[in-house]
C-alpha cells in the first residue's frame, strides 16, 4: 500500500509543469485546464488581475482532461477544473469534488482533420471517405487516446459515424492529449492527425486543416467549468466569472472556440 501510495503521488507531481500547481504559492489560484486551451487561456491568465488584497495571479496545469480529472481525485491542490468534455466532469460531480453550484458550460469547439504543413493531400470528409489511402502503406494517424482523453473519444465517435474506423483502427498513434497529438503531427512523424480546430489554428505554421468532421458525426463538443470542492481560495468565483465575461470571451473567440450559455443542457 505504501509503494502504492508513493507511485500515485509521483505520477500526480509528474504531471504538473514545473513551478505550477506543486510549487504554487498559497495565493495562488491553481486552475487545471484541458490541454487544448493552453494558448488562449495563458492569455486570459496574463489578462486576469485579482483584487488588490488577494494577491498572487494564476497557475495553470494543462493536460488530458481525464489525467486532470483523476489527479483531483487524488488530492491534487486544483482550485477549477475545466475539462474538454462533460464525462471527465461529471466524473468528478459524482464523487462530491466539486462545489456546488458553480458548474457550468463554458466554451464549444470543433474536430478537425489536419496534415503537415507541406503536405500535398487532398480529402472530402464524408461517409466512407479514404482515409486509410490517405496514411498511405506505412502511416499512422496521430489521435488523443481514444479511451480516455476527449479529443480522441470525440474522434473516433465521428470515424465510426462515418463508418470509417474500422478501416483505421490498428493504425492509431495515440497520444496523451490533443497537443502531443497535433505535435505528431506537426513534425512530419506521421501524415495526419485528428485535432480540435482551435489546435490547429494555434499551430498553422506547421499543420493545414484539411476538412472539419460534420457536428452531428460526434457528441457536442463541450467545455464545463467548475470550482473543486476542496478550494479555499477567496478569488476562485471572480476568476470563474471573468472567464464568462468579456474580455475573456473576446480571446476565446479569437481563438476559434465558441462560446456557451453557463447553463446549457447539452448531453
Amino acid at each position: 500500500m505504501r509503494c502504492h501510495a508513493l507511485l500515485l503521488a509521483a505520477a500526480v507531481a509528474f504531471a504538473m509543469p514545473a513551478g505550477a500547481p506543486g510549487t504554487a504559492k498559497a495565493q495562488d489560484l491553481v486552475v487545471f485546464a484541458a490541454a487544448s486551451m493552453k494558448n488562449a487561456l495563458d492569455e486570459i491568465n496574463t489578462a486576469w488581475k485579482p483584487a488588490a488584497s488577494a494577491g498572487g495571479g494564476v497557475k495553470a496545469s494543462y493536460a488530458g482532461s481525464a489525467a486532470l480529472a483523476r489527479q483531483i481525485e487524488a488530492g491534487a491542490p486544483a482550485d477549477l477544473f475545466i475539462s474538454a468534455d462533460l464525462a471527465w466532469m461529471d466524473y468528478l460531480d459524482e464523487k462530491k469534488l466539486l462545489k456546488p453550484g458553480t458548474r457550468g458550460n463554458l466554451l464549444g469547439n470543433a474536430i478537425v482533420l489536419v496534415a503537415p504543413a507541406e503536405s500535398k493531400a487532398s480529402i472530402t470528409i464524408a461517409p466512407g471517405f479514404d482515409l486509410a489511402g490517405l496514411l498511405g502503406k506505412d502511416g499512422k494517424l496521430a489521435m488523443a487516446d481514444t479511451n480516455a482523453v476527449p479529443a480522441g473519444k470525440y474522434g473516433k465517435a465521428a470515424l465510426e459515424s462515418l463508418k470509417v474506423w474500422p478501416s483505421v483502427q490498428a493504425r492509431v498513434a495515440q497520444a496523451e492529449n490533443v497537443r502531443a497529438a497535433l505535435a505528431l503531427v506537426g513534425r512530419g512523424e506521421v501524415p495526419a492527425g485528428i485535432v480540435y480546430a482551435t489546435d490547429a489554428a494555434a499551430d498553422a505554421k506547421h499543420v493545414r486543416v484539411l476538412g472539419t468532421f460534420p457536428a452531428n458525426s460526434h457528441p457536442p463538443i463541450v467545455y464545463p467549468a467548475a470550482i473543486t470542492a476542496s478550494s479555499t481560495h477567496a478569488q476562485a468565483s471572480a476568476y470563474l466569472a471573468f472567464l464568462r465575461g468579456p474580455a475573456a470571451k473576446a480571446v476565446f473567440e479569437k481563438a476559434g472556440f465558441t462560446i456557451l450559455p453557463a447553463q446549457a443542457a447539452v448531453n
